[in-house]
């Protein structure tokens, strides 16, 4: 009789802790780690497949500045997101320990749609941009836009004098700036430049 009240209360315990685990593992899969913002691309991303990784390779296929956006989810390093009705996931591959998953999201997703800003821009500046490329006397500003925000673990400033990019896993580029803030100069491996440096 013991034996059966004990094997009970056992097994009323063990379905107890089970249905308590499952609705701590709900409530986590079902509560966002930060507010899920929405608004607009702050620049040119770049994506492979379904992934935005935050080294943004400029040699990928492009979604354009100013592209709806809705952050949907975060998960560990990546944020699940729709962008003009496509799923994408972006994702922070090399940052990591430098800001936030959700900082880094905060700071490609805008409030304020950047295709208003950009046609206040010269025209061969628009063009540069909507291209993807880079140009002399570009703002930071609209390099951003253009190319994205350097990696955060690579250009811990935005105040260095250089900006270290890449276009592929092996084929890094740079931006150099005046003391004004404007790109003083791009360098680029030889046959990249023409790919990276927008021409009139």
């Amino acid at each position: 009789m013991i034996g059966s009240v004990a094997k009970g209360m056992k097994t009323g315990f063990t379905v107890l802790a089970a249905t308590l685990a499952l609705g701590a593992c709900k409530t986590l899969e079902t509560t966002p780690a930060a507010p899920l913002q929405q608004g607009y691309t702050c620049c040119n991303l770049h994506h492979e497949g379904d992934w935005i990784s935050d080294s943004n390779y400029a040699g990928l296929p492009m979604v354009p500045a100013g592209t709806p956006v809705k952050v949907l989810s975060y998960g560990r390093y990546r944020a699940h997101v729709d962008m003009n009705g496509k799923p994408f996931r972006l994702g922070q591959d090399y940052g990591r320990e430098q800001e936030s998953t959700e900082k880094w999201v905060s700071k490609l997703v805008v409030t304020e749609d950047p295709k208003l800003k950009l046609a206040s821009y010269p025209k061969a500046v628009q063009e540069a941009i909507k291209a993807g490329q880079l140009m002399k006397g570009m703002t930071k500003e609209q390099v951003i836009m253009s190319v994205g925000y350097p990696l955060t673990n690579e250009n811990p400033s935005l105040d260095a004098p250089v900006w270290r990019y890449w276009r592929s896993s092996f084929d890094e580029y740079q931006v150099e700036w005046d003391k004004q803030g404007r790109v003083k100069n791009i360098a680029a491996h030889p046959m990249s430049l023409p790919l990276i440096e927008y021409k009139k």
